[in-house]
């Protein structure tokens, strides 16, 4: 089968130290310290075959995302760019939907001309976390797309206990070929959802709610606030064309941060009360998080969803007295999450489908890519077996 292949050379930076486990695995922690010279092309890959437990389904829709981008682009020395843990060579894309061709022998939940997405996050339920109920945090993760075989690829092998039904979507749209698209927005979304919900506790109907950056993730989180009830939502987003998706799908108003004071906006727009729930989705929280602080309302929370590998200046005076949180997350397995999200875009009640800007074949995933670092489109799909 085809496949885009991400190769890179391990040559770890002068002064990171390598950890036992990172010579014993091949995996990098810390993968911008690490990944040296990354080389992309679509080529040839062997074709998957289902474990017991594995389904294989041929890839419909598959989503670019920022960390494919920050694997394409790289640092003066041509390191990549994404920090986190990773493996190659291997076939990028973890957002994405697909058609059950083949099942294992105890296959039980799905069956062979199913329409399913799947989590990116393969957490192995045995590690304490996993037992614990923290599957995100499971300590022999593997992540499609980062140390495992992704999807932008022709087919993928998946075990079932990953797989998600979207046949609802299809009933919504009633159209198969939008609800692999949409099915394959399910990922990112439920990573907003789960640092928004999950993690941070959601906020009450009528709170005020923030969104710093308007790529997917932080679309994805306008368009959760608008469902869950928000009185009022707010983005803040340097490009034109995701500020114009961001009140397409809820923001009630939207700003470039560079020509106004973000935090100043928000006490006027409260009425100097200050918002109620914060989303940090740009990854560049040493210049948000200083807004926010601005603009806490008594008893308020961050979320900190996008990554950004910065430390941060904070005045916990400030959050001590306005008796306010701030909140990691990580992730989307567990929790009821999936389910969730795939309930909430067969209700109606949150479609995501107009983030949707830009459609590629799977030859030409790379300039999809490519394109994706403009950072002018919402969510760019590549459909593998169009």
């Amino acid at each position: 089968m085809k496949g885009l292949v991400l190769d890179a050379k391990w040559e770890p930076k002068a002064g990171y130290p390598v950890s036992d486990w990172e010579k014993q695995t091949g995996k990098a922690i810390s993968g911008n310290s690490i990944w040296r010279h990354p080389k992309l092309e679509v080529r040839e890959w062997p074709d998957p075959t289902p474990g017991p437990n594995d389904v294989v389904l041929a890839v419909q829709a598959c989503g670019v995302c920022g960390s494919d981008m920050h694997f394409y682009e790289t640092d003066k020395d041509d390191y990549v760019l994404y920090p986190g843990l990773t493996r190659f060579p291997t076939i990028l894309g973890h957002e994405f939907a697909g058609k059950v061709v083949e099942v294992g022998p105890q296959v039980k939940t799905v069956k062979a001309g199913d329409m399913v997405t799947s989590e990116e996050m393969i957490w192995c339920g045995r590690c304490i976390p996993c037992r614990n109920g923290y599957p995100n945090h499971c300590t022999n993760l593997e992540e499609i797309g980062f140390t495992i075989p992704g999807a932008f690829a022709t087919y993928i092998a998946v075990d079932e206990k990953y797989c998600w039904p979207i046949n609802a979507i299809a009933e919504r749209f009633g159209s198969e070929e939008k609800a692999y698209e949409v099915g394959a927005l399910t990922e990112p979304t439920t990573v907003a959802y789960n640092g928004m919900i999950e993690r941070a506790g959601g906020f009450r109907p009528g709170h005020y709610v923030s969104v710093f950056g308007a790529g997917p993730i932080g679309l994805a989180a306008i368009g959760i606030a608008r469902a869950a009830g928000a009185g009022k939502i707010v983005a803040f987003e340097v490009s034109a064309p995701r500020r114009e998706l961001a009140r397409k799908v809820g923001a009630d108003f939207v700003y470039d941060p560079r020509e106004v004071s973000a935090g100043d906006r928000l006490m006027d727009l409260s009425q100097g009360q200050g918002f109620n729930f914060h989303v940090e989705a740009a990854g560049a929280p040493h210049l948000t998080i200083p807004e926010m602080e601005k603009a806490l309302a008594i008893n308020a929370k961050i979320v900190q969803i996008g990554r950004g590998a910065q430390r941060v200046p904070m005045y916990l005076e400030t959050f001590q007295v306005r008796r306010s949180q701030v909140f990691g997350a990580q992730g989307h397995s567990g929790h009821e999450t999936f389910p969730n999200v795939i309930r909430l875009v067969a209700s109606g009640r949150l479609d995501l489908s107009p983030i949707i800007t830009a459609r590629y074949e799977l030859k030409d995933t790379v300039a999809a890519i490519a394109q994706s670092t403009q950072r002018t489109d919402g969510k760019i799909m590549v459909k593998p077996n169009a």
